[in-house]
């Protein structure tokens, strides 16, 4: 297949401005294609991954991957559906810009690859050259029936927020004569910014200008919900954010009605490997081998095979209970989602330990559970009423982990 058939098969092809076209260039030579990324946190996130999936099929078809890290649009804001974006200080963009430029080199390596900063183009520009130079090819009407500003024209737009589309414009053309650039990838809700700078090109170099817009469907699960978010809370690419391990989890837990989707959309296996595994999720659903294989291609792609390792084991651990080998940081990784509690160093008797922790509701349950051996602390079962805990005496004094029953477990952070 071709890179747009091998788009269509994975279901990650909305709208493409001349898919002959684009194919021609293609064959023709290398060419390049961007992806554009405004630094307005530390991190990307899954949300991110998304078009970068279809840049990274694209680089591996033969092209060349260029991503902007935006310096100069990310310190005005892409349009929201609802509400202007939070403005951010000089000095945050500059530690965002530094972040996303190392998670994109590991992504994309160096080979074929190329990061840029607008800030670099568009920073020089003054106001008069701006006006000049490019306001004067773009008409309000028709910025006015872009998408994103039409919906906002009811409650609101600032004139920076509508003219964010002129500068993404201006991005795409500048990468079109320095960079060979003839593709813009995006999401669904790009298409009228994209457009925007395929037209510029058009307007600029001449209407025969070889030069394509491409656009994702919006990713949802088979719940509908957007895809990317985790009981409200972004999956960052960003180890320090969202470790190894709940990022490996949270592939790891997909529907099984989502798991082959999945598979061609965030994964290089091939159709026949991907269909192998669709016929494993639907005649065994209860083995999860569509979800293990998910979660080792994209945390590997992400993390590396070291991670997926890693991962392996802490779940390991984590289905068997033996957890009294593990580090205060695995500890910290493996149960940050778990029920909290905060204790001191001071030793108490057992009993006394669960009731004031929150564990126990009682004394009474306390003793009872203690009795049946329900509870397992720092990974070995206490059945002794009379015994005393240190909570100091593992994981190198930071934490204790106690376990109620076969599941429910609690991490004591000690102050």
């Amino acid at each position: 297949m071709n890179f747009i058939e091998d788009l269509k098969w994975r279901g990650a092809l909305n709208q493409v401005t001349d898919e002959e076209g684009l194919l021609k260039a293609m064959n023709e030579g290398q060419i390049g294609a961007y992806v554009g990324t405004d630094p307005t946190a530390d991190s990307l996130h899954l949300g991110h991954l998304i078009p970068f999936m279809v840049l990274k099929r694209f680089q591996k078809a033969g092209g060349k991957a260029v991503i902007i890290v935006g310096g100069a649009t990310g310190s005005i804001g892409d349009p929201r559906p609802t509400t202007e974006r939070q403005l951010l200080s000089d000095e945050q963009l500059k530690i965002n810009e530094k972040g996303i430029a190392a998670q994109v080199t590991k992504l994309f390596g160096t080979d074929g690859t190329k990061i840029v900063n607008n800030a670099d183009w568009l920073g020089p520009m003054t106001l008069p050259e701006f006006l000049r130079d490019y306001g004067k090819l773009f008409s309000v009407n028709v910025m006015l029936k872009k998408d994103v500003v039409a919906s906002r024209l009811e409650t609101g737009i600032s004139y920076t927020e509508f003219t964010y589309q002129i500068l993404q414009a201006v991005d795409f053309l500048h990468l079109w004569q320095e960079e060979n650039v003839r593709l813009q990838i995006g999401g669904s809700d790009q298409w009228g910014n994209i457009t925007s700078g395929v037209d510029l090109i058009h307007t600029v170099e001449g209407s025969d200008a070889p030069a394509f817009g491409l656009t994702i469907p919006l990713m949802t699960d088979s719940t509908g919900k957007k895809f990317g978010k985790s009981e409200g809370n972004a999956i960052w690419l960003n180890a320090e954010k969202t470790s190894p391990y709940t990022f490996y989890q949270f592939w790891y837990n997909q529907r099984d009605e989502d798991v082959v989707k999945y598979l061609k959309y965030f994964t290089f296996l091939t159709p026949a490997e991907i269909e192998a595994l669709a016929k494993e999720v639907e005649e065994n659903p209860g083995a999860r081998l569509g979800q293990k294989r998910l979660a080792e291609e994209v945390t590997t792609f992400v993390h590396g095979a070291a991670a997926v390792q890693e991962a392996e084991k802490l779940s390991k651990a984590l289905f068997s209970g033996d957890v009294a080998t593990l580090t205060a940081q695995e500890i910290k990784d493996v149960f940050s989602g778990v029920p909290g509690f905060e204790t001191t160093a001071a030793t108490k008797n057992v009993v006394e330990f669960l009731v004031e922790s929150g564990i126990e509701q009682s004394k009474r349950q306390a003793r009872e559970d203690v009795t049946n051996g329900a509870i397992t602390i720092n990974g070995q079962k206490e059945t002794n009423l009379d015994a005393e805990i240190d909570p100091s005496t593992a994981y190198d004094g930071q934490f204790i982990l106690v376990r109620r029953g076969k599941k429910k477990y609690f991490l004591g952070t000690i102050k």
